[in-house]
């Protein structure tokens, strides 16, 4: 190879971080626009919605209750730990675990929901699974 040629340029890959999907069958439901498929997606929606909604019930009780804790028992506030005040062990370094975990229990269920959602959309006839999801005689 001479001074002036440059290596041919190679694009380096890794491995396919996700396995792709199978394609799922079109909801007919859905895409026309049909009084089922309104329903389902309003109950696809208000399952969202209420999932959200538990999850933040649960961070405004404990984000909320640790100063009502505090006030209302006074002696935690000399309690330490390790010489750290308590509430700043709950509120500085306890806190963002707890935030993670909500947030994975959030995204998890919400996909549950959506394949549920998906399934009961692509089946023939979706008023018979929700007789029977399983398809169990």
């Amino acid at each position: 190879m001479s001074q002036h040629e440059r290596p041919a340029r190679v694009r380096v890959t890794g491995p396919p971080r996700r396995r792709a999907s199978a394609p799922r069958p079109r909801a007919r439901e859905i895409d026309s626009g049909t009084a089922l498929g309104e329903v389902l997606m309003h109950s696809l929606l208000r399952e969202q919605l209420l999932l959200a909604a538990r999850l933040l019930g649960l961070v405004v009780l404990t984000f909320g209750g640790l100063p009502l804790l505090f006030h209302l028992v006074p002696s935690l506030a000399e309690v330490e730990v390790l010489r750290v005040p308590l509430a700043w062990l709950l509120l500085g370094f306890l806190a963002y675990p707890w935030l993670v975990l909500l947030g994975l229990v959030y995204v998890r269920s919400a996909e549950a929901n959506e394949r549920d959602f998906a399934d009961l959309v692509t089946d023939d006839d979706p008023l018979e699974a929700l007789d029977d999801p399983r398809g169990a005689p």
